[in-house]
């Protein structure tokens, strides 16, 4: 009995932070949406569907209606100016998990080059945030140093820098559904999913497939914690991980509990290989196991570990098909 009471508070507790960390990403993203000149209705679009994916596959579940319950005008507000993740929240899977799309918002308001007020935002919003549901704890920043860049002829060298931060997820199966979703759906760049899914679901290297490689010296790749990314503190070392996954030299000793795949230097080189091809193809992975027939072979295999992870959780309604925003 004392047990199952405990469990009854955890979750208790649980639905609590989603819920308060929900509606404060939403607002703040609805917020953020208001004062950019850009179209961003995309970006509200998808931080919807996500959450509201990730509050279904949740214990206890939670359904929009449940989010929004102290604030009826905001869910008849959005469920206006964006039915389609209230209607294919349960249908079709997310690309990516709800903070990256708060980073895009962030980076669009501040713009990319102030990489400081791009960290201060995001770690103000997270330090208003309670710690375990849909809170990213990285940022990564990658650059490079275009030398074929028209810049190059005027003494200048053009930097090109991406962000990128870690899984929004908690628990096992969620992170393993992102991180699957996100190398499925294209939303990761095909060098990077490629080397996820080498190692995708278990942390075992695949026998017949290797698409890890090593990042081309022309690029860097840093990592910062959130929660303190405005304090002149150094920089974090990539884990294992992400040495296994692109060569990095210098990692930590630490070798930590989540799959490959969930931290933010992989959605940063991702960003950075889909806006700098010199780079990308300096780092493209050099094993003799790269071929078409592996690459399509290893996606068919993350494809039916993620269907097992959808069964296993009794998610039984997805139709095939990756949300694409409105």
């Amino acid at each position: 009995m004392a047990a199952e009471k405990k469990q009854k508070e955890e979750y208790k507790d649980d639905s609590k932070v989603f819920k308060r960390n929900a509606f404060l990403l939403i607002d703040k993203m609805v917020e953020m949406a208001s004062l950019i000149q850009e179209d961003t209705s995309e970006l509200v679009d998808e931080i919807l569907h996500s959450i509201f994916f990730l509050g279904k596959i949740t214990q206890p579940e939670f359904s929009p209606r449940q989010l929004f319950v102290d604030d009826v005008d905001m869910f008849d507000y959005l469920n206006e100016a964006h039915p389609e993740p209230f209607r294919l929240y349960s249908s079709q899977l997310p690309r990516r998990s709800p903070f990256s799309c708060v980073l895009d918002m962030v980076v669009l308001q501040k713009r990319p080059e102030n990489e400081d007020e791009v960290k201060q935002t995001l770690s103000d919003l997270v330090n208003r945030l309670k710690k375990g549901f849909l809170v990213s704890t990285t940022i990564c920043i990658s650059k490079s140093s275009n030398t074929e860049s028209p810049a190059i002829r005027s003494n200048t060298v053009q930097q090109v820098q991406q962000y990128g931060v870690s899984m929004s997820t908690s628990g096992r199966n969620p992170g393993r559904i992102m991180i699957a979703a996100s190398c499925l759906s294209s939303y990761w760049d095909e060098y990077v999913a490629a080397a996820v899914m080498t190692f995708y679901p278990d942390k075992k290297k695949k026998e017949y497939f290797d698409g890890t490689f090593k990042l081309s010296k022309g690029a860097t790749c840093r990592a910062y914690n959130i929660k303190k990314a405005s304090e002149m503190e150094p920089v974090m070392k990539p884990c294992k991980s992400c040495g296994n996954l692109f060569g990095f030299q210098e990692t930590c000793q630490r070798e930590w509990p989540w799959p490959y795949g969930n931290c933010a230097e992989v959605e940063s080189l991702s960003n950075l290989f889909k806006n700098d091809d010199q780079v990308k193809q300096q780092s493209r992975p050099q094993s003799d196991t790269f071929t078409p027939e592996n690459r399509e072979k290893v996606r068919d295999e993350t494809l039916e570990n993620l269907k097992k992870t959808l069964k296993t959780i009794q998610f039984k309604t997805w139709s095939g098909e990756f949300y694409v925003p409105e």
